[in-house]
């Protein structure tokens, strides 16, 4: 729809008098420690946030059993008790225009070595333009984004002609089942906007691998070390395993194995030993040792093939000689997900990147993403078209992880001029 020139200044007008605020909402959310199975302060304080919109919380349980047969479902790491998701919808007096979902990630994963940060984790702070904490970049200050935007129609007396959802998740960095169980739970949007960072810059998803969790324990024979070669050595016969991956990544990486939406990205398929653990004494051979891995999924490619694939590797590694008289569990927990290509001109989409350009005098650089968002699910699952972009962050899921704060403000202002187009606008109540 087309926006009423004093509308769309009075909107804007808004937005640069709620930066602050919103930069505050920030630091608050940011303070959240919500790692795997402690989301509850922050989706507490969403839940907040919504109510302060004048809108009503609700919680969406994440139901395993409700949601395995679904394609899009990934095996959990642990239970779903006191981690319900919340969200919340405005819905309009006269619907006019189309409806939206507004949908971001409250999780983050873990901090790593404290010490190795210039102030505490989840004690954000602003320097040099920047603000500095675990998930501040992935993906809070895009959450803000997106309720300071609606927040900044309301400020200008205007609210949307259409319904308009909040979604806010958890497991996004691990499953995705937080998303599934939204989506499902709530009625389809003609399209969803999800404010995910950016590659150090501004930028649109425009495809992204899918990625599975595989986790592989190899248990050997201890034995002291003064009869070493009596033992079975868990921690060699496991790196063993992990050479077998190194070679398989390579190989996922041939140039005829790549999809054109990944043309010009330098190793898109990446297999990383995310966590190990093994061994028990300096002095004696190690009795169990685990691999953690996470293995890309090129498009033209499955999880369920990929699943195989690890399958393959895993078995074919029982004959080395490291292996020999070893015991080896293969499981799969965490991410079962398939790549996804975005609808680069799907409606949602252009508009973002014209209102972006418009407002800033950049544009947003097409993104092909070697992770993954939640975003496949609408796309894969509903059909429903993702503008899936996000402030420029630095560092995510590494130290010192921040987010641009003039970056996060054209991301706020995109989205409500964005938002405003396409649900059209009434008076506020």
């Amino acid at each position: 729809m087309t926006l009423d020139p004093g509308a769309r200044r009075a909107i804007l007008d808004a937005c640069d008098a709620l930066r602050g605020e919103g930069e505050q909402g920030l630091m608050r959310l940011v303070r959240c420690p919500s790692t795997l199975g402690n989301e509850a302060s922050a989706l507490n304080e969403m839940a907040r946030v919504y109510e302060s919109l004048g809108l009503t919380p609700q919680r969406v349980p994440t139901d395993p059993a409700a949601l395995a047969g679904h394609p899009g479902f990934s095996p959990p790491l642990i239970g779903y008790e006191g981690r319900d998701n919340v969200v919340a919808v405005h819905r309009p007096r006269a619907v006019k225009g189309r409806s939206l979902a507004l949908q971001g990630h409250v999780d983050v994963v873990p901090e790593g070595a404290e010490d190795e940060w210039t102030t505490p984790p989840y004690a954000p702070e602003i320097r040099g333009g920047r603000m500095y904490g675990r998930g501040a970049g992935d993906m809070k200050a895009g959450i803000l984004s997106y309720v300071t935007a609606f927040r900044a129609l309301k400020l200008a007396g205007l609210q949307p002609a259409a319904e308009v959802q909040m979604q806010s998740v958890i497991e996004e960095e691990c499953t995705g089942n937080g998303a599934l169980a939204c989506m499902l739970a709530m009625p389809k949007t003609d399209a969803v906007i999800i404010p995910e960072p950016g590659p150090g810059l501004p930028a649109m998803y425009s495809a992204e691998v899918g990625v599975v969790w595989a986790w592989v324990t190899v248990t050997g024979r201890p034995a002291h070390v003064r009869d070493k070669q009596a033992g079975v050595n868990a921690v060699e016969a496991a790196m063993s395993i992990w050479t077998r991956f190194e070679a398989y990544e390579r190989d996922m990486n041939r140039g005829e194995l790549i999809h054109p939406s990944f043309r010009g990205v330098n190793h898109p398929v990446n297999v990383n030993l995310g966590t190990f653990t093994g061994g028990e004494w300096n002095s004696s051979v190690p009795t169990r040792a685990t691999l953690g891995l996470r293995v890309g999924v090129m498009m033209g490619n499955t999880a369920a093939s990929v699943r195989a694939d690890i399958e393959r590797i895993v078995e074919s590694a029982r004959g080395d000689g490291a292996l020999k008289g070893a015991k080896v569990k293969l499981e799969f927990k965490g991410f079962m997900a398939d790549p996804c290509v975005f609808d680069m001109q799907a409606e949602i989409v252009q508009a973002s990147m014209t209102n972006f350009a418009d407002l800033t005098g950049h544009e947003l650089r097409k993104y092909p993403a070697t992770g993954l968002t939640d975003g496949r699910f609408f796309a894969l699952y509903q059909d429903t078209p993702v503008a899936c972009f996000g402030p420029d962050a630095q560092d995510i899921h590494g130290i010192d992880e921040s987010v641009g704060m003039d970056s996060m403000h054209d991301i706020t202002r995109t989205i409500a001029i964005t938002m405003a187009e396409w649900c059209g606008v009434e008076a506020s109540a």
